[in-house]
């Protein structure tokens, strides 16, 4: 990153040597106008020497702090330029030394309870008397068993098949016994899912950690004891799962097949209640969902509960919640599903806007150089207004303090989150101001450093903004008299 920004810096003072032969002849130019005035009257040289004399320091003074903001500016500059070039390496980069997200959209599915029972399925083929003739078979007809094709799948309980003789004719036969399932309603789903976002320093991009708990409850409806079978999948785009426990009736299963998730099987006695807990941890990213069903299912009883600390939009076509706490600008959402006694083939689904670290950056470092000049205005009009003295010279470090500052932020975005490394930097700047200014132009400094802090936000910041202007109106109307506000 050093030699990025050497390399930056070289640009940007290249850039300001262009400049200088404009400045030379604006200077050249001003030079031969003092003079002409000299020689045409000579009489009022004097006078202008005194007030040139009187106005020179409180000209330079000024002229000091335009040099100190185009200096803050051009170091600004340098710092968003090698931040830019710094954060589009990682994301390119092959190996990286933070976290990326091990997930993306992840898509978590409602179980199945089903009543497993057999069902056996026979078929048999006659063939004409002269088969046996045409066709010798070596060793018997048992031998063509294999070619007559074998049903697949693992519900095949049972196969029976062989060929008998009545009278001249041959008749093929074959039992197979499948195993059924009959589905059956959950009593009750109680879903909890909280989200918590998270862009680590150097990542390629914003995910979510999730912590899923579940419990769910259902019945035998036969009036015998039967065999029933739970089928909880396990979620897709979740990358790798933490903490995975699945607990039916106390007793704790693990995962045997990916692709099926977890299966429990066990003999259910006439109204029997079965409660299965299921917990784990995943990292996510853009997206949750919830799959209820993928055809239209009764549901008797069913509650969903997410937490995240990110706004969430809702994908058309879906279910929308029932209920939600989303504070304006808070810091966690509450969005809750209670469904009962319905009959719905819509899911619930979940998208968080996809922030980009590169881009807020971008955003922050274009405001930056604005909330200098605006530092400085602000400063000007709060001297003005309340009528306080405003030495240049401090203003011009407090500037150069507030522009260290949001350069300091740049460089931290390497070592933690954007989050508080521009908080940080941002402190940084507005106590170094502070301190060269004095502590009576606190509020200014506050509010103008504060503006691009707004782009942090996640779809605030326009509201963001106008609050600052109304704080900014209230904060820099003039100061009453004592001898108005008695009357």
């Amino acid at each position: 990153m050093v030699q990025v920004a050497l390399d930056v810096l070289q640009h940007a003072l290249n850039a300001l040597l262009g400049l200088a032969l404009p400045a030379a002849g604006v200077a050249l130019l001003g030079a031969i106008i003092l003079g002409l005035l000299h020689r045409l009257d000579p009489g009022g040289r004097r006078a202008r020497q005194r007030w040139l004399t009187r106005r020179a320091p409180h000209v330079a003074g000024w002229a000091l702090v335009l040099l100190a903001l185009g200096a803050a500016s051009v170091l600004l500059h340098v710092s968003r330029r090698a931040t830019d070039l710094r954060v589009g390496t990682q994301l390119s980069a092959r190996y990286a030394n933070a976290a990326d997200p091990d997930g993306g959209q992840t898509v978590q599915g409602a179980p199945r309870a089903s009543v497993l029972g057999t069902h056996t399925y026979t078929r048999s083929l006659t063939l004409p008397a002269d088969v046996d003739t045409r066709i010798r078979v070596p060793g018997g007809w048992e031998a063509l068993l294999p070619y007559l094709g074998q049903p697949d799948g693992a519900s095949v309980r049972d196969l029976r098949e062989g060929f008998t003789r009545v009278g001249p004719r041959l008749v093929y036969s074959r039992a197979v016994t499948l195993t059924t399932e009959e589905p059956v309603p959950l009593d009750s789903s109680a879903v909890r899912a909280d989200l918590k976002f998270t862009e680590p320093a150097g990542g390629r991009g914003l995910y979510y950690a999730a912590a899923f708990s579940a419990d769910y409850a259902f019945t035998n409806p036969a009036a015998l004891p039967a065999t029933m079978r739970f089928t909880f999948p396990l979620p897709t785009g979740s990358g790798t799962l933490s903490d995975f426990r699945l607990t039916v009736n106390g007793q704790v299963l693990r995962p045997a097949d990916p692709d099926r998730g977890t299966v429990w099987e066990g003999v259910v006695p006439a109204g029997g209640v079965i409660r299965v807990t299921v917990t784990y941890r995943n990292q996510g990213a853009r997206s949750w969902r919830y799959e209820l069903g993928q055809r239209r299912e009764p549901i008797r009883d069913f509650r969903l509960d997410v937490s995240t600390d990110r706004p969430a939009k809702f994908q058309r076509a879906t279910l929308f919640p029932t209920r939600q706490t989303r504070p304006a600008l808070g810091t966690t959402t509450h969005l809750e599903w209670n469904l009962r006694d319905v009959i719905t083939a819509q899911d619930i689904a979940l998208v968080f806007a996809q922030g980009s670290m590169r881009e807020t950056l971008t955003k922050i470092g274009v405001l930056h150089p604005l909330a200098l000049v605006l530092a400085a205005l602000l400063c000007v009009a709060w001297a003005t207004t309340r009528r306080r003295p405003l030495p240049p010279v401090p203003l011009a470090a407090a500037v150069l303090g507030l522009g260290l500052g949001f350069t300091l932020a740049g460089v931290l975005t390497a070592y933690m989150p954007v989050d508080a490394a521009q908080g940080l930097g941002t402190l940084t700047g507005l106590v170094l101001g502070r301190h060269l200014l004095g502590r009576a132009f606190t509020w200014p400094l506050a509010l103008a450093s504060a503006a691009p802090l707004v782009f942090l936000s996640s779809g605030h910041a326009g509201l963001l903004l106008t609050v600052l202007a109304v704080v900014l109106l209230l904060v820099l109307r003039p100061a009453r008299s004592r001898r108005g506000a008695g009357r």
